[in-house]
């Protein structure tokens, strides 16, 4: 068959126009990927910006409300996240003073928890305590000191040991050092036979203990030979030790 001139003008003038509209197809989807990628950094960077904004203004907020305990959680995420940000080095001028407290305040509140304080009947008496376990020997070995008050045998500091109690003839003196400077301590066994040994000064060993964080004393149990001794006073509160009046 023959095809007339207009015919094959028709189908060059189509195939013109495809080829058009593939090429302006690739090349706006080419104009239109560097738009993309460019955008991605710059939202990454203002979602980043706004949560170490968001950040420095809660620890800011903790610092005023003297809360040292959150402010070392913030302050501590915000260098460790963003550690070359205006905001990190803002953080670090005041963060290790923060955590310094707090650190002082985590352990002042360690050492309170070690003592117990309880009133109670105490035969035909009233008895009030103040008392803490050794911290070395830990487990079934505790040592447990005791402040004692009780209303028919005054006022007395003993050490309940396990087992069978210790070894002290007579008037003994246990070795001990009271924050390293050596305090030797005069002591006795209860006639009773209760596994215990009494400071003989109990109002010295008190004054003593007051100003002292750390004692150490050096005994021997019945049980179990010598043995070292760690009690970590330094939570120590008077007030807490109820008076009791005398029968």
């Amino acid at each position: 068959m023959i095809r007339s001139p207009f015919r094959r003008s028709v189908t060059l003038l189509a195939a013109c126009g495809l080829l058009s509209l593939a090429a302006c197809s690739q090349q706006d989807q080419g104009s239109s990927q560097p738009t993309s990628s460019a955008s991605a950094p710059d939202a990454q960077a203002s979602s980043q910006n706004s949560q170490v904004n968001d950040e420095l203004q809660s620890y800011r907020k903790m610092l005023q409300l003297k809360n040292d305990e959150m402010a070392s959680q913030v302050g501590e995420d915000i260098v460790k996240r963003f550690p070359n940000t205006d905001a990190a080095k803002e953080v670090q001028q005041t963060l290790p003073d923060v955590e310094q407290r707090w650190k002082d305040v985590a352990e002042k509140r360690r050492l309170a928890a070690l003592w117990t304080y309880q009133v109670g009947p105490m035969e035909g008496g009233t008895q009030s305590t103040a008392s803490l376990f050794t911290t070395f020997p830990s487990g079934d070995n505790q040592v447990r000191l005791v402040l004692r008050r009780h209303t028919k045998w005054g006022q007395s500091v003993f050490m309940f040991g396990p087992g069978h109690g210790f070894v002290c003839k007579g008037n003994c003196t246990i070795q001990a050092d009271f924050d390293g400077k050596p305090h030797p301590l005069r002591a006795f066994l209860p006639t009773t036979g209760e596994p215990a040994i009494f400071i003989r000064d109990d109002k010295g060993f008190i004054d003593a203990m007051e100003k002292t964080k750390r004692i150490t004393m050096n005994v021997e149990l019945q049980d179990g030979g010598k043995q070292k001794l760690v009690f970590e006073v330094g939570g120590y509160d008077p007030s807490k030790w109820s008076e009791v009046g005398k029968k």
